[in-house]
Parts: C-alpha cells; sequence; structure tokens
C-alpha cells in the first residue's frame, strides 16, 4: 500500500498528527517504537484537559481514539532507514518497507547525561528541564539550577517565582560577569561556582549536591539542560540541523530541508513540552494535508 504520509513518532506529535490527517481522510501509518524520552516522569503537566495525566495514560487514550479513523493504522515497530524523494518515499522497518507520499518526523531527541554522580538515577525524578512541568509539585522546596553557559544564567532568577530557595551551580564552566552576578543577587539566587562531582540521594529523591571542595549544598529539585541529539534515522536522513543540533523546519509549512519530509515536536526546537509538541504536530498535519490535497486533486486521484 502507498500511504499518504508515514509518521515516525507516537509521542504527542505523532497522535496529534495522526488525528488531524486521519480527521482529513488520508492514509495514514504511524510507526512508535523505541525507549520513551519521557519514560522517567510520573505524569503529564501544563497540558489543558490532561494536566497530571500519567505518559502511558496519555498515550493510551490517544491511540484509542485514533481507533475511530480507519485510515489511521499504527505499528509499534522502528523504522530503520527512509529513502527516496516526495511523492515516492520507501521507509524500512523492522518488519518489512512501507511506501509514503510524505514522511513526518516526530522521534524527540536523546538527552545525553551529564557526567554526574547520580544524575542519570534522578533524571525525571528530581532532576528537571522545565519548571512549567513540574514546578508546582516542588514549589518552595530549595531548588538549584545547573548552568552550562552565561547565556542560561537568566533561568535561574526564573525559577524564583516559584521558590525563594534558589542556587544556580556554574561548575567553573565559565566566567561570571559582574552584571550577571548583581542580577542574581537582586534576585536573591545563590552563586556556587565550584566544580559539581556528586549528587546525594535518597532513593530516587535528591538531597544535596556535593562540590569539590567537599561541601554539600542542599536540594530538592534540581533544574538542568544536558546536550541532545538527534536520533540515528534523523541523523542518517540530513536535515540542515541549527546550531544546537535541532532539525531546521519552515516556520509555516513545517518541511525540513529535504522535500516531502516535515517534522513536530522536540525534535525542531528547545521550547520542549507535550503540548507544544502535539500543537506542532497538528500544524504539519495540516500542512501537508492542504498540500496533498492540491496535489492528489490534480492529479485526479481524488
Amino acid at each position: 500500500m502507498l500511504y499518504d504520509v508515514v509518521i515516525l513518532g507516537g509521542g504527542p506529535a505523532g497522535l496529534s498528527a495522526a488525528l488531524a490527517l486521519g480527521r482529513a481522510r488520508k492514509r495514514v501509518l504511524l510507526c512508535d517504537a523505541g525507549p520513551r524520552r519521557n519514560a522517567a516522569a510520573s505524569h503529564v503537566h501544563n497540558f489543558v484537559t490532561r494536566d497530571g495525566t500519567p505518559p502511558e495514560e496519555f498515550r493510551r487514550v490517544g491511540r484509542a481514539q485514533l481507533a475511530s479513523y480507519p485510515s489511521v493504522e499504527l505499528r509499534d515497530v522502528p523504522a530503520r532507514s527512509v529513502t527516496g524523494a516526495r511523492g515516492a518515499f520507501q521507509i524500512e522497518l523492522a518488519q518489512g518497507v512501507a511506501r509514503a507520499r510524505r514522511v513526518l518526523l516526530c522521534t524527540g531527541v536523546v538527552d545525553e547525561p551529564l557526567p554526574i554522580e547520580g544524575f542519570v538515577e534522578l533524571w525525571g525524578r528530581s532532576i528537571f528541564q522545565c519548571p512549567y512541568c513540574h514546578g508546582w509539585e516542588r514549589q518552595d522546596q530549595t531548588w538549584a539550577y545547573l548552568a552550562r553557559d552565561a547565556a542560561a544564567l537568566p533561568f535561574a532568577v526564573m525559577l524564583r517565582g516559584w521558590t525563594r530557595q534558589v542556587t544556580v551551580f556554574t561548575g567553573d564552566l565559565f566566567e561570571v560577569g559582574e552584571d550577571a552576578r548583581a542580577q542574581l543577587v537582586s534576585a536573591g539566587v545563590q552563586l556556587e561556582t565550584e566544580r559539581v562531582v556528586r549528587l546525594h540521594r535518597r532513593g530516587d529523591q535528591l538531597d544535596g549536591v556535593e562540590l569539590g571542595s567537599g561541601r554539600v549544598v542542599a536540594c530538592a529539585a534540581l533544574f538542568a539542560h544536558p546536550p541532545q541529539r538527534q536520533v540515528d534515522l534523523v541523523r542518517a536522513l540530513g536535515p540542515t540541523l541549527d546550531g544546537d543540533g535541532l532539525v531546521q523546519v519552515d516556520p509555516m509549512t513545517r518541511e525540513t530541508s529535504v522535500p516531502g519530509v516535515f517534522a513536530a515536536g522536540d525534535l525542531t526546537t528547545r521550547a520542549q513540552g507535550a503540548i507544544f509538541a502535539a500543537a506542532t504536530g497538528a500544524q504539519a498535519a495540516g500542512m501537508i494535508n492542504h498540500g496533498l490535497t492540491v496535489e492528489l486533486a490534480a492529479a485526479g486521484l481524488l
């Protein structure tokens, strides 16, 4: 079968795109496999009508709703490669090959843990990226932020909206200018420039941050933005990436530099969250549907 669209990735972006395309009566294959980026998270937050929903329940409901649209097929199989060209793509799956007129990448990104003892164990449980997603549940606790460069320091000031106790750790990675120091002091943010060597924990809960000198700073919630990379499939496909390694897309159509290949969700932006991903998935689906409908109608295929 020739699908109108093959969607790679079944998180909020992929599910949202599949719903929009199914309602537009397009033949869609949604492929979903591999580790979940939010596997460590216990709930989805900041998503209207779904605030507090466990991630697996979010996916279950999304899949159940897609079952109402007979033109949408869902397979729990990984995609190994994408070849071909606009209108005639071949997607090699773990089981067989799918053909498609368009491809939509919703694969997310891979977070690379920082080389700090305890980081992996606490990721998604006491270490977070987004205060809008996790801040309410940790409000008024002792918070900290691992800043990797000077441009990130204002993020620590923003955290003050959730708690009065914020420490920013720079790990001796960069110089903190006088203006930046003054801003932190005026906002009531404590600055620690020593190297972070270890995270103290009780089970999956952070208890403190140990510095190179052996001193431990009390901390219950830690925010960090570790490096990210694209999944192997996306890197092999070769769309243009920006300076942060994110897939560049046309802001209106969400088409990548590879004609006929579109992208939505976390792989395209640092504004990462379930509701953002779902919105860009719907946007991409609408633009894909528009272009396909014009093309198919002109060819007498509708």
